[in-house]
């Protein structure tokens, strides 16, 4: 089942919103899942159960099973696409095909019906409040072709509370029709891309090459800081180190051993002079609340879950109304939010075994922000959470839940204060220096440090900080006598290999430098796609785990290796991720940014064509040549499923399996193949015969149809070997 529709197209809402409505029969709310679904009808009073959706006296509740529906492969447009052709590109669909999986196809026909129904007035869109609920949504609409009105059901906790406000606060969905247009846009500029890149790149190289606007330029970090670490040559250096017996102080590194050694010698028995003693008191601010990325890097670092993992369980969270919208960017909460949040950071004992009401703070300020909350606001524990308690959750949920409440305690909680003392001492007239750290207030960190003792496993592996002190008695002035002097020595560390965390980290700030401080959206992806490039990443082969570490595997770094600069680059990437946003706030239009896309398309197929013949068989080289090619001449290789022709233009093949032998219950062979493509004819033994039930050897022979193209299979039975089964 398949529809057309127009590029970058919103749905038409009628005129239903500017005029007064008249009473409806019944409206159609549609949610993303089943679960949440039913939270709707609970709230609807849909209690009547149906095949495939809920039914009430005044609504009907359906759902979808996330995208229901996708656009259409190439070969669903013209049947020559079935033949990955350089010659055929670009594709460029004037008018895009949705098309239904079979196994959503039943879910799917439930809704058209739903949606055509005579007693059903207009719709309501009850899929996740943002782009991808609005790409979900405006697929199904599409493709049953409804023009029905439609109004938005925007919430950010499915709460029976807040799910009952959205309702009572719909708006007309011409509202997010910007927003709607943008997901349309970066869904048809992925498949443009993708389907573009890698048929151009595959055709080429003779290699199946996949090309990805997000996928391409994250392996492409994977890929340099790999190419980092295995040509990092360390380099040693050296510090001296003085002591008086209490005070030890160091200088500042020395790339030459003999001036370390040297430096180490005149100190060593000599005096040596406090010049300065400088003591501040310093303030450390708690941190933010989560968003999606965040969260998904801590929880790699403290319970070693996966970015694809943690949003599953978020998800799930969610949707058993224990924390509020998981797919975040932002890390506040709005003004008129400030009474409730409090109230929640009040309750955070119940659910916080290492939490007492002394440790919380009154710092509900720090955390509010209504300019950097667009469409929700950062992760909470919801109030049904602290009603319900989270002691019979699964363990790993458990986690999450801890982690977020304990983020809520310490971002409301109170600044970290220490003092902290710089003292230099100077000796045969170089500097050595030391620093202390006392702790004057714990604040925030107080929570922290409970967290991490009762609910981690293991540490974090990244350094700490650590909290030294400067022995008393030392003041501008005193004297050192005698000191004793001793050289160190360190070396230059490689790279870290990237993990789940510090990729998040890298996706998120990609193209950070290379933009201004007005520029609202940077990265690589968003907090909702990032964990899904991991592991496409991952499933295609093109990175690989080991341990807590992302590694590129060799095909990902071969594939680096080809790709021009523009496709591995964070910054053109980034750019399109903000001129996304700048669609949803009407700054740019559909057209703009799809123009665009088409260019860059026309740009890739420039650069392939371009491609110098030699460079084009670089991933060949290696292959085992079976035979020539009876039709044109080029050399035959060996693939997964047949033995086929190098020559893109040709398409002679001898399959592996095949209906002739297998009827014969045999596979055509490496040796069979040799000896077809050498001598036309080859030898097989031990055929099986159905009809006969026996067993026969036959020459098989290999004969061209017209001289070209076609490969026909004849035999001459030899009935030497009878044995009956």
């Amino acid at each position: 089942m398949e529809t057309v529709i127009r590029t970058g197209a919103a749905r038409n809402l009628g005129c239903l919103f500017g005029r007064k409505e008249r009473i409806m029969s019944k409206f159609l709310v549609i949610a993303e899942k089943p679960s949440v679904a039913q939270s709707y009808a609970k709230n609807l009073s849909a209690y009547k159960r149906e095949d495939g959706y809920l039914e009430g006296e005044s609504c009907i509740v359906s759902w979808c099973l996330g995208h229901l529906a996708e656009y259409a492969q190439p070969e669903e447009y013209d049947p020559k696409y079935e033949k990955w052709q350089f010659d055929d590109l670009p594709i460029l669909p004037e008018a895009w095909k949705l098309k239904v999986s079979k196994d959503k196809k039943k879910q799917f026909d439930v809704l058209k019906g739903l949606m055509n129904r005579s007693d059903v007035e207009y719709l309501v869109n009850g899929c996740d409040a943002g782009r991808e609920g609005e790409l979900i949504f405006q697929r199904v609409y599409d493709l049953a072709g409804c023009r029905k009105p439609v109004k938005r059901l925007w919430i950010s906790s499915m709460e029976d509370a807040a799910i009952q406000k959205g309702f009572q606060t719909m708006k007309s969905e011409e509202e997010y029709k910007n927003l709607c247009m943008a997901a349309v846009c970066r869904a048809q500029a992925d498949w443009l891309i993708g389907m573009n890149g890698t048929r151009a790149y595959t055709t080429r190289y003779f290699k199946r090459l996949v090309v990805g606007r997000v996928q391409t330029p994250t392996l492409a970090m994977l890929a340099e800081r790999q190419e980092r670490i295995e040509h990092f040559q360390k380099e040693a250096f050296y510090k001296v180190a003085l002591t008086d017996g209490k005070l030890t102080v160091v200088s500042e590194n020395i790339a030459n051993e003999e001036a370390a050694d040297l430096l180490a010698a005149l100190c060593n028995g000599s005096t040596a002079v406090v010049t300065q003693m400088k003591k501040e008191d310093k303030k450390a601010f708690p941190p933010r609340l989560y968003d999606l990325t965040s969260l998904q890097r801590e929880a790699n670092r403290y319970f070693g879950y996966t970015a694809k993992r943690t949003l599953e369980m978020l998800q799930e969270l969610y949707e058993e109304k224990l924390v509020t919208y998981p797919r975040t960017d932002s890390q506040f909460v709005t003004e008129d939010m400030k009474d409730s949040v409090e109230e929640l950071v009040g309750k955070m004992p119940v659910l916080l075994s290492f939490v007492d009401y002394g440790q919380l703070g009154h710092g509900i300020k720090r955390v509010i922000n209504n300019a950097k909350v667009s469409d929700h606001h950062a992760i909470l524990p919801t109030k049904e959470a602290v009603e319900k308690g989270i002691a019979d959750l699964p363990a790993d949920k458990k986690n999450l839940m801890m982690l977020i409440c304990q983020q809520l305690v310490q971002a409301t909680g109170e600044e970290y204060l220490y003092e902290q003392t710089d003292i230099t001492v100077k000796c045969q007239e170089h500097d050595f220096k030391a620093r202390g750290k006392i702790p004057v207030q714990m604040g925030f960190k107080e929570v922290e440090k409970a967290f991490k003792q009762l609910c981690v496993k293991a540490e974090p592996v990244e350094e700490k900080e650590k909290e030294t002190s400067i022995p008393a008695g030392y003041e501008e002035g005193k004297r050192l006598f005698p000191v004793k002097a001793e050289k160190t020595t360190h070396y230059t560390s490689p790279p870290k290999p990237f993990n789940e965390d510090t990729l998040l980290a890298a996706m998120e700030t990609a193209g950070n430098k290379e933009f201004d401080s007005e520029t609202e959206k940077k990265g690589l992806g968003t907090p909702a796609t990032r964990a899904s490039i991991i592991e496409k990443l991952v499933s295609s082969g093109y990175a690989q785990r080991k341990g807590k570490q992302i590694l590129p595997s060799t095909e990902g770094k071969e594939l680096v290796k080809v790709m021009p600069e523009y496709l591995k680059s964070a910054v053109m990437t980034a750019e399109w991720e903000n001129q996304l946003l700048m669609m949803e706030k009407g700054q740019i239009t559909d057209t703009q940014f799809m123009g665009e896309i088409t260019s860059l398309v026309r740009k890739i197929l420039e650069v392939c064509r371009e491609i110098p013949e030699e460079e084009r068989r670089r991933f060949q080289t290696a292959r085992e040549v079976i035979g020539k090619c009876p039709v044109c001449g080029c050399d035959v290789f060996e693939g997964k499923q047949n033995f086929y022709c190098s020559n893109r233009q040709c398409d002679f093949a001898l399959w592996k399996e095949n209906r002739f032998l297998g009827s014969m219950e045999k596979n055509l062979d490496k040796k069979m193949a040799r000896e077809l493509l050498d001598k036309a004819c080859t030898h097989v033994k031990g055929l099986y015969s159905k009809k006969k039930d026996m067993k026969f050897d036959a020459d098989l022979l290999l004969a061209l149809e017209d001289g070209k193209r076609d490969s026909i299979w004849n035999s001459q039975r030899r009935k030497r070997n009878k044995t009956r089964r």
